[in-house]
This record gives structure tokens, C-alpha cells and sequence, in this order.
């Protein structure tokens, strides 16, 4: 858009965008509502005018609105992606520093709470629930493949490539992002329904099997994936503190699940789904354990929240005679400072 003024940019950007919305013509009258130029129709329709002089827009018949030429499209898609891509670069540098501070940060916590409670302890990186898409890109790799970056709720970027089965040019992947982000931008992965993805395809033509595996690549992404919960775990020594667990096959048993970390990782999913009340905090006691090999001891974990949808868990594993008030305010106390930690800029 560099040969636009900043006032034709954004009377040709509001069009575009309004024409997205309603698929009707757009009229300086209804621009006049939208934008904060706080221009008179009288001005817009001359500046929609110059657009229609330079290219940009199209009059589709006499007292009509206006609607955008592909040369239009090209330059709001253009500055879109210029602006989304540095969006993009910003936040992988945002959350590589981010992730690599959290990974230090839970491993400095998981310590200091079995140094504090003599029991062993787990927390886990958080996780993404009920994820919502922000924004899709596709770009070229190669005549075989397209790129789809997917940024999702929480300003989490995820990369797939996408293997097309029929050639692509590039006025066809311009409206596949149009299409995309128009029809899933801020949806979860529960809410893009059948009868949307039916009426993606129609829209796509020609190219529905380009969108269903891209359908299939944004699912991938925002579904959460349990498996690759980070867990860190500390004091799985003081097991052996307490005779009750010292057992050499109980103890045995013990370590192994701690240290195997997957029956964790289902028991922190379901404590994570379960924890709606205000403490966030649940107490599992002998046989209400979830995993067989924790019968004799008590499990205490707590969810904690740094929004966005982004969720984890800290854990301690003690014997049933637990100092359970000691527990619940070291985990309180924890939970807090994690929500605060993270949840600052």
C-alpha cells in the first residue's frame, strides 16, 4: 500500500473487511460509520472514487456500492501478512524466552516444595485447553507443499506442512487466507462444526481437499496433546523417609511410576479437567488414587492458570499420614506465585 495515503488505506481496508463480512457492496455511507476518519460521505465517496481510478476497487453496476478488485485484495492481504509476519516473529522470540525462563522457574519451584514438605513433588509446564485460532497463514514452500503457520490463544505458533495433492498458484493461496481467517479466526477446536467445514469446502471449489487437510492441520494444533506436558519432579527420596513406603517393593513401585512420568501425566489431564473449584486443590487419598501404584500414600495437587487457556499442575506424594495443612498452604502459596510470575507482561 505504499503509493496509498494513510486515509485511502484504511477507506480501502474498512471495505475489504466490511465486504468480508456481509458479501454485499460496500457504500461510502456504511464506511462513513466504521472508520475513525470522521470524514463526511461526500469525502469518502471521492477517495473511494480515486481507489476505483487506481485499480483497488470496482463498481459491479450503476449505484451500486463498491466491492474489492483482486489488485485490492493483493495489497490488504500483502500488508496483512507483512504485518502478522513480524506479529509471528515477535512472539516465537516472546515465547522462547518466555518457555526457557518457566522451565527454570519449575524446576527451582519442584525443588524447594519437597524441601519444605520432606515428600516428593511434581509440577508440569502448562498445557493448552479450549485453544482458539488467532490467525492462519499460508505461504508457498515449494510446488508440492504449503507452509500453514497457525498462531493460536495463549501466542502459541505452531508450524505444519501441508502436502498438496494438485498445483496452487499464488492468487488461489490468497484466498485460502481469506477464507480461513475470515471463517475461523477466534474459534475453538469445538466450535468449527461440521456444517462449517462443509461450507468451507463449497467456498474453497476446486480446492476443498487444500482446505480439509488444512482443516486437519489447524485441529492438530489447537488440540491439546497430553503426551507433551513437560513434567519435573523432585524428593522422590523421601519415600524412603517413611516406613509405610519404605517397603523395598512398594518403594520400588513408587520411583518407577514417578520417575516413568506417564501415569503423571494422565492423573495431572484429569485433575486439570476436575479442579473447578475456588482452591483449585484436590485431595486423593489411598484407593482414590488414579494410578494403582499410589494406593498407600495421599496425593494432593492443585491447578494453577496463567490465561489464555494455558493450564499445568503441581503435585506432592506423601504417605496418608501427610501433614495435609502443611501441604495445602505450601501448595496455595505456590499456585499464587506462579499465576503471578507468568501472568506478567
Amino acid at each position: 500500500m505504499n503509493d496509498l495515503d494513510e486515509r485511502k488505506k484504511k477507506i480501502l481496508k474498512a471495505i475489504i473487511q466490511t465486504y468480508l463480512e456481509t458479501g454485499e457492496p460496500v457504500g461510502s455511507r456504511t464506511i462513513s460509520k466504521y472508520t475513525d476518519l470522521n470524514l463526511s460521505s461526500a469525502t469518502i465517496r471521492n477517495e473511494m472514487s480515486d481507489l476505483e481510478d487506481l485499480g483497488y476497487i470496482v463498481q459491479p453496476h450503476t449505484s451500486a456500492g463498491r466491492i474489492p478488485s483482486d489488485a485490492g485484495y493483493r495489497l490488504y492481504v500483502d500488508e496483512l501478512m507483512r504485518e502478522k509476519e513480524k506479529e509471528v516473529s515477535e512472539i516465537k522470540e516472546m515465547m522462547i524466552e518466555k518457555t526457557d525462563r518457566m522451565e527454570k522457574v519449575l524446576k527451582q519451584v519442584v525443588k524447594i516444595l519437597a524441601s519444605n514438605t520432606n515428600y516428593a513433588t511434581m509440577i508440569t509446564g502448562p498445557s493448552y485447553h479450549h485453544n482458539k485460532v488467532k490467525f492462519i497463514q499460508l505461504s508457498k514452500l515449494n510446488e508440492a507443499q504449503l507452509l500453514a503457520v497457525i498462531v493460536v490463544e495463549g501466542n502459541l505458533v505452531k508450524n505444519q506442512i501441508v502436502t498438496l495433492d494438485e498445483p496452487i498458484d499464488d492468487e488461489q493461496i490468497l484466498k485460502l487466507n481469506l477464507l480461513l481467517n475470515t471463517q475461523l479466526n477466534g474459534l475453538t477446536i469445538e466450535e468449527i462444526s461440521l456444517g462449517m467445514i462443509t461450507k468451507l469446502k463449497e467456498q474453497a471449489g476446486v480446492h476443498s481437499g487444500v482446505v480439509s487437510t488444512v482443516l486437519d492441520a489447524v485441529a492438530k494444533a489447537i488440540s491439546p496433546e497430553e503426551e507433551d506436558v513437560p513434567v519435573y519432579t523432585s524428593g522422590a527420596n523421601n519415600i524412603f523417609r517413611y516406613p509405610e513406603l519404605a517397603d523395598s517393593s512398594k518403594a520400588s513401585e513408587l520411583i518407577s511410576a514417578f520417575e516413568e512420568k506417564r501415569a503423571l501425566v494422565n492423573m495431572i489431564r484429569d485433575t486439570v479437567s476436575d479442579s473447578e473449584e475456588s482452591t483449585g486443590i484436590q485431595v486423593y487419598i489411598g484407593n482414590e488414587s488414579p494410578i494403582s501404584t499410589m494406593k498407600d500414600c495421599s496425593v494432593v495437587t492443585a491447578s494453577y492458570d496463567l490465561g489464555g487457556g494455558m493450564k499445568g499442575t503441581i503435585g506432592i506424594i506423601g504417605p496418608k499420614r501427610m501433614d495435609y495443612e502443611n501441604v495445602v498452604d505450601n501448595l496455595k502459596t505456590l499456585k499464587g506465585q506462579l499465576d503471578n510470575i507468568f501472568k506478567k507482561p
